[in-house]
């Protein structure tokens, strides 16, 4: 029994270094990013209830019992540009309120823990903005990177998501 837990245990802690590993990827450019939320729409939703907290899985639709509205975002993806190796950058994402019902923005899910979410709580009014600021820790990372957020709220193509690359230089 102690055996079967050290060994779980083990295998959690390595699945949260992998999701944060150093990422060499070759960044296809800001028009590669998906610029409204129907590439995030439709990935498959995890539905298994066992899934290890830390690990990347997809995250599955947040319910909201709120009506439906619609937004406009300023961008969609960005870009940081070359950043050097352990700095901590961030942008805000301005988010406007287009539809007729208040913005309800639930949850904001990074897709690694490199990246810490900040936005709006409150509800977004009918033409007003509201912000969604990511934060993100370049210290594990080397050459280009691109990561992902995505944002729960009450609007038709939930999740939408939220993408910014970066040049990791030592």
């Amino acid at each position: 029994m102690k055996k079967t837990l050290s060994i779980i245990a083990l295998s959690i802690i390595g699945f949260g270094l992998v999701s944060c590993k150093k990422e060499n990827k070759e960044v296809q450019g800001a028009d590669a990013a998906p610029t409204d939320s129907t590439a995030a729409a439709a990935m498959p939703a995890n539905t298994d209830s066992t899934a290890v907290p830390g690990t990347t899985a997809v995250a599955a639709p947040v319910k909201s019992d709120q009506p439906s509205t619609s937004i406009a975002l300023s961008e969609s993806n960005f870009d940081f540009g070359k950043v050097k190796k352990g700095d901590k950058v961030q942008h805000i994402y301005e988010i406007t309120n287009t539809g007729t019902n208040p913005l309800v923005i639930s949850e904001v899910k990074p897709g690694c823990g490199c990246t810490v979410p900040d936005f709006t709580k409150e509800p977004i009014l009918p033409g007003k903005k509201g912000k969604i600021t990511l934060h993100f820790d370049s210290s594990n990372f080397d050459g280009n990177v691109q990561k992902y957020a995505d944002v729960f709220a009450n609007v038709d193509k939930s999740p939408i998501k939220l993408t910014f690359s970066a040049n990791i230089q030592p």
